[in-house]
């Protein structure tokens, strides 16, 4: 039996980064074994464990049975991709996948007082939670930005973004989870996609794991 690839992440309560290459990779059909290493508090410094196994002392990191190592997140991504090119990661039209990468790229380098102000926290609900006008901004950009790409590329019998369950859907999954626990109001038409989101077999299992877990990072939780 080949080995196979050890996908190393974060806890499944918190880490964002982690949830992207894992979601694509389980769409993909690419078998890999998983590897936890919790989280750390905050500003603490590099945790060795996870310096240990990823050459930029961060999570996810992808180990190949050959030892090469993977250590971006849209770089795993690009990899499943290319091991499962009929898989729907990305389109196959060159001008949605053009815009698919445009997204995904905006999301894995923006979207900064969105991450801050509404940190991943799957265990979580939060009412009455205060944003500022900048946040809202970022938040009707990701409405806009999702919702005209699935307007215009997605299709009639999938409720995913371009059609497929693609990199599009894994690098925005974070972010409906993050829009969930702190009641973040948005279009009918993006709750619909945040619904197929939760509903999807391997993030229903994702965030079930998530609930059973017992690591805990305080600031975080009282965010």
């Amino acid at each position: 039996m080949a080995a196979l690839p050890i996908l190393t992440i974060g806890n499944k309560n918190y880490s964002s980064w982690s949830m992207r290459p894992w979601l694509a990779l389980k769409w993909a059909g690419i078998g890999f074994q998983e590897l936890i290493i919790p989280l750390g508090p905050r500003g603490r410094g590099p945790n060795p464990d996870i310096v240990a196994v990823s050459p930029s002392g961060t999570v996810p990191v992808l180990e190949l049975p050959d030892g090469e190592k993977i250590w971006d997140t849209l770089s795993i991504c690009e990899w499943a991709h290319e091991q499962a090119p009929n898989a729907g990661l990305w389109p196959k039209d060159s001008i949605a996948r053009a815009l698919a990468r445009s997204a995904v790229c905006e999301m894995h380098s923006g979207f900064a007082a969105v991450r801050q102000t509404f940190p991943m926290n799957l265990r979580r609900i939060k009412v009455g939670h205060e944003w500022s006008d900048t946040v809202q901004y970022q938040v009707q950009r990701i409405d806009d930005l999702l919702c005209g790409l699935k307007a215009r590329f997605g299709s009639a019998g999938s409720p995913f973004i371009m059609g497929d369950r693609s990199i599009v859907d894994a690098f925005y999954a974070p972010v409906a989870t993050r829009f969930r626990t702190y009641q973040v109001p948005v279009s009918a038409a993006l709750q619909a996609w945040f619904d197929a989101i939760f509903q999807d077999p391997n993030f229903a299992a994702w965030d079930q794991a998530a609930q059973l877990e017992t690591w805990i990072i305080p600031e975080t939780d009282a965010a």
